[in-house]
């Protein structure tokens, strides 16, 4: 098990690289003004979403701004964290991977196909075909919406889908004890409490 926790740590070194280097400097650009980026990183944002059809990037919808919003304020500081916990061996990495990887996989998923909304002030239930009738969105998530619209291409879904690996992979890791370390802390507990018993 502890080979295991090695080589999803090792991977999501990588993933947690990107996102600190990438979140800032290129995904920003959806909800920051372009004035705020050096032109070679405006650049790289422009080819990067022609070349791979990344709509989202080019007409930059609101549901899409927003999940930016969180990304920067919720998940960029997490990934931080997981980076310095990965590096240091540190006991809570478990906790802040597995809320990572939630967060990352609702922001991905698809939402709740038929749900059904009591608007406050009508009082009545509307199906999700009413909502969309009416101009608001219900179903958000990045990968429902690029699936669903079909304006992603093969080629844009394949950048899109390794995140959704590490969304898996930071729950996985979230949810893997680590070994060694847990092992040897409740042996010492053990001991110390029935020494404790002794002297007593």
């Amino acid at each position: 098990m502890g080979a295991l926790v090695k080589l999803i740590d090792v991977i999501l070194f990588v993933f947690f690289v990107v996102i600190v280097l990438g979140a800032p400097l290129l995904d920003a650009q959806a909800c920051l003004p372009e004035s705020l980026f050096p032109d070679f990183l405006v650049e790289l944002n422009a080819w990067y979403a022609h070349k791979f059809g990344d709509y989202l990037v080019a007409e930059k919808p609101h549901f899409f701004v927003g999940l930016v919003w969180l990304e920067l304020f919720f998940q960029w500081p997490l990934a931080v964290l997981n980076l310095y916990g990965i590096w240091a061996a540190k006991s809570w990495l478990s906790t802040t991977c597995l809320i990572y990887g939630a967060s990352v996989l609702t922001s991905l998923l698809r939402g709740v196909q038929a749900l059904p909304i009591k608007l406050p002030s009508v009082g009545e239930n509307l199906k999700q075909q009413d909502v969309a009738k009416s101009g608001s969105k219900v179903d958000v998530a990045i990968l429902s919406e690029m699936i669903g619209s079909g304006k992603a291409s093969d080629k844009l879904l394949t950048v899109y889908f390794p995140f959704l690996g590490l969304g898996v992979l930071a729950i996985l890791r979230g949810l893997l004890a680590q070994s060694g370390k847990t092992a040897s802390s409740s042996t010492v507990a053990e001991g110390s409490s029935l020494g404790r018993k002794k002297r007593a």
